[in-house]
């Protein structure tokens, strides 16, 4: 039995969404062990399902870790503390980012020889079914060229482990594809990972071929790795506005749809973050996913698949063996 525990507060389309997402992934996962924290009263559907811990402190979207510490009574506190105490499998938040990944890195702390925990998350590609896991995108706002180093093992033990990936090619994010382009960082990054004979680096990359379909693991610093999420987000949002009021100009363009409308829910549907379901914070000492803040109920449904997959996996096992192999 898979044991999660959840953060049901702080998310952006509040507790109901969360519920909802928790009554239809225990219906198709009988496998499963819900523990929910927050305002009892706003998770009473929940009864008789989940277990359910009444917390009555909510942990700001702004919050950072300082405050997030403060607050022992929120819910999202009660959850990593749960987690801990208790052995659980994994937890989950759609809360404020920071001050989940603070939080669960101050109270669950780092497997031994990590030296920065790293937001990972798996991307689409042009290839259907194929996914590219990108890290750090956002756990950190710099990094040396050792913690690069070491996103690529966690990124390249986490591809085999989840997704099955023997030797998973893997690749720094650059400005040009030639070895001596990138920041400093980037650059000496390179030259560490070449020397040690990293199995499957096969060197820089550009965003704009980062989700082509050829790279199994992209590696980059947080602040770097935040801003090629983001900017894809905003793309494909921008994209699937486009494409609607193009097929909404006139009658022809309206009768063109229906030709095609099967292709286009089906890249609509691979752009959707809302598949992904979440992001797992790699390094510490349990299966941390992050929902997206504005998750709704469908979203929240894939992070709780997520952390499921994470824990049948044994990621968090099969890092440690990495790091302590390294």
């Amino acid at each position: 039995m898979i044991k999660i525990v959840v953060d049901a507060m702080g998310g952006d389309k509040g507790s109901s969404i969360v519920c909802e997402a928790i009554l239809n992934f225990l219906k198709d996962n009988k496998d499963v062990e819900i523990i929910a924290c927050g305002k009892k009263e706003e998770l009473a559907s929940l009864e008789g399902q989940a277990r359910i811990i009444d917390a009555r402190d909510i942990v700001p979207m702004e919050a950072g870790a300082l405050e997030v510490m403060r607050l022992k009574n929120s819910s999202m506190m009660m959850a990593i503390k749960t987690m801990k105490d208790e052995g659980y499998d994994a937890v989950v938040s759609c809360g404020s980012t920071g001050g989940f990944l603070s939080a669960a890195t101050i109270n669950l702390k780092m497997i031994p020889g990590v030296k920065r925990a790293a937001l990972v998350a798996p991307f689409p590609t042009q290839i259907k079914g194929k996914n590219v896991v990108i890290l750090d995108i956002g756990a950190n706002n710099e990094n040396s060229p050792e913690e690069l180093v070491q996103f690529a093992l966690m990124g390249k033990l986490y591809s085999q482990s989840v997704y099955g990936v023997e030797v998973p090619k893997t690749y720094l994010l650059s400005n040009g594809a030639e070895e001596g382009k990138g920041a400093p960082e980037v650059k000496e990054a390179y030259k560490l990972l070449k020397e040690a004979n990293f199995e499957g680096f096969s060197g820089n990359i550009e965003a704009r071929y980062a989700l082509n379909g050829d790279a199994d693991v992209v590696v980059a610093d947080g602040f770097t790795g935040n801003i090629f999420l983001k900017s894809s987000e905003g793309i494909a949002k921008i994209m699937s506005g486009m494409i609607k009021k193009a097929f909404k100009k006139n009658l022809w363009t309206k009768l063109g749809y229906l030709h095609v409308r099967k292709g286009m829910k089906e890249m609509s549907d691979t752009l959707d973050y809302k598949n992904t379901g979440g992001a797992m914070l790699l390094g510490v000492n349990g299966a941390v996913v992050k929902a997206h803040g504005s998750s709704d109920a469908y979203a929240f449904y894939n992070a709780l698949r997520v952390a499921k997959k994470l824990a049948e996996k044994d990621v968090v096992n099969q890092i440690k063996k990495g790091i302590e192999n390294a």
